[in-house]
């Protein structure tokens, strides 16, 4: 009896023993003898060794009860144990960075997975339009370690710093530190301000120093703040200065 074929030689699990490496453009492994992790409730698909799941929702009282107000977060798991840990969302792209005491500002539905070494935390954008959409928030991540976080397909990354750029609110994935954020409204109507809308009318400004990243996709509707009068329409922003 015999099984014919490339399959498992073609995706054999790969031997990194990097503390985040990927496994294929869309899944990540994670080395747990590194230390606990924080990874998106739900996205674990596998794993080997002994790892145990806490499910901390949007990670204690202060970030569940920013979340309940803001409409912004994300439920993570917090994984312990020895092992390999692999995650992924919904098949989309999983890219990887290592922060050095620094920090980035993502769209709290592109969070997949950070060191517990990480700070984060939930922020209201700082933004001269920001008050005309009735607030917008994002999820702040700094410190030192490792952070995964998904596109919908390969992203391009701008350097704000050459040009005044500005990005579809349903694209931008994140921005790095020292990168300034406003909002700029076209005509158009209170219901192409906010997420949901046509999304060309609300646009995101940037400038400063560093790095926006833009996904080839307008799928980003999840994780903006839920901030009107009834608490009920999108946005997308963030912070970085606490």
């Amino acid at each position: 009896m015999a099984i014919h074929g490339s399959l498992f030689s073609d995706f054999k699990e790969n031997t990194s023993q990097d503390p985040f490496s990927l496994q294929n453009k869309k899944l990540l492994k994670i080395q747990m003898g590194y230390g606990p992790v924080w990874a998106k409730t739900g996205s674990m698909v596998a794993y080997q060794g002994d790892i145990r799941f806490e499910n901390r929702g949007s990670g204690g009282l202060g970030k569940i009860l920013k979340t309940a107000v803001t409409g912004e977060g994300v439920d993570m798991m917090q994984c312990s144990g020895q092992g390999e840990l692999f995650v992924a969302e919904n098949a989309a792209d999983v890219q990887v960075m290592y922060l050095e005491n620094d920090a980035i500002s993502v769209n709290g539905n592109n969070v997949l997975a950070f060191s517990s070494s990480i700070e984060w935390d939930i922020h209201r954008v700082q933004a001269r339009g920001a008050a005309m959409t009735g607030g917008l928030y994002n999820v702040s991540l700094r410190g030192t370690g490792y952070v995964a976080i998904t596109t919908s397909g390969e992203p391009v990354a701008l350097d704000v710093s050459g040009a005044p750029t500005f990005g579809d609110a349903q694209a931008v994935v994140m921005w790095t530190a020292g990168v300034s954020m406003d909002v700029r409204i076209d005509t158009g109507g209170l219901k192409s301000m906010v997420r949901g809308g046509t999304g060309e009318t609300f646009q995101m400004a940037f400038g400063g120093n560093g790095y926006v990243l833009v996904q080839p996709s307008e799928s980003v509707i999840q994780g903006g703040a839920q901030a009107t009068a009834q608490g009920k329409s999108g946005g997308l922003g963030g912070l970085l200065g606490g």
